[in-house]
């Protein structure tokens, strides 16, 4: 688990066999139609090496997400801590509007790991 873009938002990244990545965002919407709503994203596709990570999620509302980069150490001491661990990368955001305009935005994101329980295994 992972933070996202605002306060009270997150992703759940789970690395699967062969390099295969699934999980979602939890995010707030921020359309017309559901600003304020708590939304899951999926996944669509993804991948990993253990150190590189790449995905883009569903559409949900006209809105698609990418993000590649990679996984770093952080500043937590243990697992237990916040930031043991970093996603740092590209975050980009693709709205389709009704009109058939994309919007694409790019930038650098920083995502802290939550801190796992004591006796999760690693």
């Amino acid at each position: 688990m992972y933070s996202f873009v605002k306060e009270g938002e997150f992703m759940q990244i789970t690395l699967e066999e062969k390099g295969k990545v699934t999980g979602f965002i939890s995010r707030y919407g921020d359309s017309e139609n559901n600003k304020g709503t708590f939304l899951d994203q999926f996944i669509k596709s993804g991948s990993s090496d253990g150190k590189q990570l790449r995905f883009i999620t569903e559409s949900i509302h006209g809105v698609i997400y990418s993000f590649e980069g990679t996984f770093e150490r952080g500043p937590g001491k243990a697992p237990q801590d916040e930031g043991y661990y970093i996603l740092h990368g590209t975050l980009t955001r693709e709205v389709t509007s009704p009109g058939s305009q994309n919007t694409v935005q790019k930038r650098e994101v920083e995502f802290r790991s939550f801190p796992r329980d004591a006796d999760t295994p690693q």
